[in-house]
């Protein structure tokens, strides 16, 4: 898994900042079903002329179930339609109208633990079996506790545990009992909003940033990937995508990244950040 991934939400046409992000040198991108824009992500896969061993593709599944769904079924079927349609939606069909031989997801998550006990458990085995046909190279989870990860190996999935748990992860929200339980699993920590959504007008990160002759963009990444997560950075902006990935001819040092570690804050969260659901 690349260290940095391009992020694509709210970007429904993002064929063109994918495109652009891979002339940067990503090849690393995050989508869901929900952001509704994998058929642009896959445009920009199949346009790029990339190779496809290059990429790693990610996407995600809520976990509330469609209307039609029944629980007694596991929720499987409905899971294992959704990975089908991301497949074509991403990698498209060959002239026989079969799945391309290329067609797999390198890591597929579960979005959310929105949905209750019963319901992300028989998600999390659906996915599994995904991986199992092949179709899914990594399974993980996005905006999980500590509580629904000490679910799944309760449940039966301790030799199965996450490969990823993607949360928000800033200076400002660094959810430390979630990182140090991931930590200590195994389970790599993906950190979505790294650069706070824009809201960079914070002193330390601007000293440090000018101190660097850096912008705070840089500062903020550069702190989340000597932290050891993986930052998805967003941006539509061909500026900003190719300098979010200008990171590895600086580093910071002990004192700013101490003084990036005091700006921790319980309501330092500014998404959704569902990780305390029931």
């Amino acid at each position: 898994m690349p260290l940095l991934g391009f992020g694509v939400y709210q970007n429904f046409d993002a064929k063109p900042s994918v495109l652009e992000a891979f002339k940067a040198g990503y090849r690393h991108v995050d989508s869901a079903q929900v952001y509704r824009n994998e058929p642009a992500v896959g445009e920009a896969i199949k346009e790029s002329g990339l190779d496809r061993k290059e990429l790693f593709i990610t996407t995600k599944c809520l976990s509330k179930p469609p209307k039609k769904t029944t629980i007694e079924d596991g929720g499987a079927k409905d899971i294992k339609e959704g990975v089908r349609t991301s497949l074509v939606n991403l990698f498209g069909l060959d002239k026989n109208g079969e799945l391309d031989k290329e067609a797999y997801i390198d890591l597929f998550l579960i979005h959310d633990p929105l949905s209750g006990r019963e319901r992300r458990l028989a998600i999390y085995k659906a996915l599994q079996d995904a991986k199992e046909a092949g179709q899914i190279r990594s399974v993980g989870v996005s905006n999980f506790g500590v509580k629904h990860l000490e679910e799944l190996k309760e449940g039966g999935f301790a030799e199965k545990m996450p490969a990823v748990n993607q949360i928000e992860l800033h200076p400002l929200c660094q959810q430390k009992p979630i990182v140090d339980y991931c930590k200590a699993n195994s389970i790599v920590v993906q950190a979505y909003c790294p650069i706070i959504r824009g809201q960079m007008d914070i002193p330390a990160v601007q000293k440090i940033a000018k101190d660097h002759k850096r912008d705070p963009a840089q500062i903020l990444l550069r702190w989340s990937l000597q932290k050891g997560y993986v930052p998805l950075p967003k941006s539509a902006t061909p500026s900003r995508i190719h300098s979010n990935a200008q990171l590895y001819d600086f580093e910071l040092n002990e004192k700013e990244m101490s003084e990036l570690d005091a700006l921790d804050s319980e309501r330092g969260a500014i998404s959704w950040n569902p990780v305390n659901a029931d």
